[in-house]
């Protein structure tokens, strides 16, 4: 493709891809509109051989009975058929002035078995517009290559590569060791790949050196909206040796249909740039005796992006790490990047009166060292801007060094209720240095690609309603990641949480008169900020009590597990050993491919010494229908509880649906109600 695309451009100056126009990728090209009649024009493309794209198309929408209208006959005429507009309706067409549409063909319709395509008008039996599909017309499908093959004494196969569009493209059966220390997936241009060339993402985002494959078929997309048409080869490439470990040639001109994907205007104005994340890039300059930070990712509403200096100078490590927290709060229309200090693998939770965790710094007596310069967010794009001192200006500081390269750690993840970092959903698991004095720029940023997240299906809630259960043993296990608690509507979730009788969080049914015993084994060690839970119920759906000051804690209702001191302050009554499940060592947390939580359960190590602290509970007529089960220290960890009078399977649905019968419609009922009952000629039926 190289020395062609060379030729190319320079004997007749044409695009190298299936199209006609200089611009994005649209598919192949099948000609301009014959205008005929009201200021029908444009350019028409097949994306695939079931779908028609229009660009630029113009029509005045005048006409009678027009419609999208395609055939097989020798000319356009009524021996065809409608096509569906860019809605999927059958409707009268109406006006288009210089728009793209999307059409689809009706099912068992094909482009290539098409010969014609028009703008139709049934009333008249004439055509406004029309363009012919060329004879043997072969439209954009998913193209196959060859697959990789290993370089002599390298552990790697595949079957052949499979490009599904113009940026996507399948590793089928793909197996690596995982051996090489800096192995990445890499492309770039040129007869053989090489060291010019870029990272590719790995098929979670990613940019870190390789983990083993055994047998995956592995998704990657082309990184910054490049294309097909803008490489040569793919490649296994060790950066470290200077060599590829296997590659594949991309072929010329490779008719596939376009990438469903847009890029973001966004670009840095910042001299270095340092790519994190396929959805994450940090950029930065030094002035005297600051730096300014850009932080740019793509995030949901209600999440943070973090990033600051390692807690270690030998590697990149969360512990001790000293990080800016940024978010856009589109309610006030402002960016934050406030200055974190991180004591423990956990919130920010009081150990024996001191804040430890993942806390403010003028939480724990410090100062917030971050001023924030702007921010923005747009299409899903958060950017905030900040700046801040290089040398420590407190002891909960870290210097940022300029005469040596220094490691850093950086996050995604959810806000909480309290619009607290939550436990993060991307994170690194390689070290990342920066030299953040480099005299010429250093910029490896790449476009952001936007659309919607993929997202995993969550695992079902499992419900223990059985009316002889009396005893629940509550434990400690992973929150299951995007499939566990992070799936049940709240976005941001903890680390870990409640397992009910080996259950994730599950909702509990408790019958009014009826006594209930919790055997509680999650922690009693109150000098631990990440392993000390005693249990409480309470009427309010977050719990994590301990992080609350004190008026707060008092508008709380605790039903059972905590008591007031003579301080004020709530103290747990529910406090047993630790029963913690883990997952097995090895295994990258990141990456949970389990599709059940029984699955994923059966996974887990468990390690449980000491004896469960009873907590004895008797709902009466006084509790709420719905209460929760919480951690004393930590928030959303826990579940639902319904009181009921009688015990019922799928509680939690009928209580939805109560809930959300319209408030005009109860009014309304029940204004019938004592309507009728006035009423002694009326038999009273309510």
């Amino acid at each position: 493709m190289y020395s062609i695309c060379l030729l190319l451009l320079v004997l007749v100056a044409q695009d190298c891809s299936s199209q006609d126009d200089v611009g994005p990728y649209r598919g192949k090209f099948i000609g301009k509109l014959n205008s005929y009649h009201h200021q029908v024009s444009g350019d028409v493309y097949a994306v695939d051989d079931w779908t028609i794209l229009l660009v630029d198309f113009n029509y005045d929408g005048t006409g009678d009975d027009t419609f999208f209208w395609a055939g097989d006959s020798g000319r356009p005429g009524p021996l065809g058929f409608i096509v569906a507009d860019q809605h999927g309706n059958t409707n009268i067409l109406e006006r288009y002035n210089n728009e793209e549409v999307h059409l689809k063909l009706p099912d068992g319709k094909r482009v290539s078995r098409i010969t014609w395509f028009a703008v139709y008008d049934l009333a008249s039996q004439n055509a406004f517009g029309d363009v012919y599909i060329p004879e043997e017309f072969e439209a954009p499908a998913p193209r196959t290559l060859t697959p990789f093959v290993a370089a002599p004494g390298v552990k790697l196969s595949s079957q052949p590569l499979k490009f599904m569009d113009a940026s996507t493209f399948i590793i089928p059966e793909f197996h690596y060791d995982g051996s090489g220390e800096e192995v990445y997936f890499w492309t770039g241009v040129g007869p053989q790949p090489s060291s010019r060339g870029n990272k590719i993402p790995d098929e979670d985002g990613y940019l870190e050196p390789l983990r083993a494959y055994a047998g995956e078929d592995v998704s990657l997309s082309l990184p910054g909206g490049r294309t097909v048409f803008d490489v040569d080869w793919i490649a296994l490439y060790d950066v470290r040796a200077r060599a590829a470990l296997a590659s594949v040639l991309v072929p010329d001109a490779l008719n596939v249909p376009p990438a469903h994907v847009r890029t973001h205007p966004h670009s840095s104005a910042l001299p270095h740039c340092h790519q994190l994340h396929r959805d994450y890039q940090v950029s930065w300059e030094v002035f005297g005796n600051q730096i300014t930070i850009q932080l740019a990712a793509l995030l949901d509403e209600d999440e943070y992006m973090a990033f600051g200096i390692s807690g270690s100078s030998t590697r990149s490590q969360m512990l001790g790490a000293d990080v800016g927290v940024a978010w856009f709060d589109a309610r006030l229309q402002r960016g934050l990047a406030t200055d974190y200090n991180i004591t423990a693998l956990a919130p920010c939770v009081q150990v024996l009166g001191q804040w430890r965790g993942v806390c403010r710094d003028d939480r724990v007596g410090g100062l917030d060292s971050h001023q924030v310069i702007s921010a923005s967010r747009d299409q899903g794009l958060t950017v905030v801007r900040y700046r801040r001192g290089l040398q420590p200006g407190e002891e909960l500081d870290r210097e940022w060094p300029l005469d040596r390269s220094v490691f850093v750690v950086w996050a995604i993840g959810g806000l909480d209720h309290a619009q607290e970092p939550a436990f993060h959903r991307l994170w690194p698991a390689s070290d990342i240095q920066l030299v953040l004095n480099q005299k010429d720029p250093a910029n490896d940023c790449f476009d952001f690609t936007v659309g919607a997240r993929a997202r995993a299906a969550g695992w079902e809630r499992a419900e223990l309603f059985d009316p002889a259960l009396r005893v629940f043993r509550a434990t400690l296990g992973p929150a299951g990641g995007a499939r566990g608690l992070a799936a049940r509507g709240a976005g941001a979730a903890p680390a870990r949480a409640w397992y009910v009788n080996g259950q994730l969080a599950p909702d509990l049914q408790l019958r009014r008169g009826l006594v209930y015993t919790f055997l509680v084994s999650g922690g009693d060690d109150p000098h631990s900020a990440e392993l000390y839970h005693p249990l409480v119920i309470t009427a309010e759906r977050h719990g994590g009590l301990e992080r609350l000051d004190d008026a707060t804690q008092r508008g709380v209702r605790v039903l059972a597990g905590a008591r007031h001191t003579r301080r004020g302050r709530l103290s747990p009554t529910a406090a047993g050993a630790l029963c913690v499940g883990e997952r097995a060592a090895g295994t990258d947390a990141r990456r949970d491919a389990f599709d059940t939580f029984r699955a994923f359960n059966r996974s887990l190590r468990w390690q449980c010494s000491g004896r469960a602290a009873p907590l004895t509970v008797t709902p009466n007529s006084s509790w709420p229908d719905r209460v929760y089960y919480h951690s004393f220290t930590h928030a959303d960890m826990g579940g639902r509880i319904f009181v009921v009078d009688r015990h019922r399977r799928n509680i939690a649905r009928t209580s939805a649906a109560v809930i959300s019968v319209p408030l005009p419609f109860v009014v309304v009922t029940i204004a019938v109600s004592l309507a009728l009952a006035r009423r002694p000629d009326v038999t009273r039926i309510f």
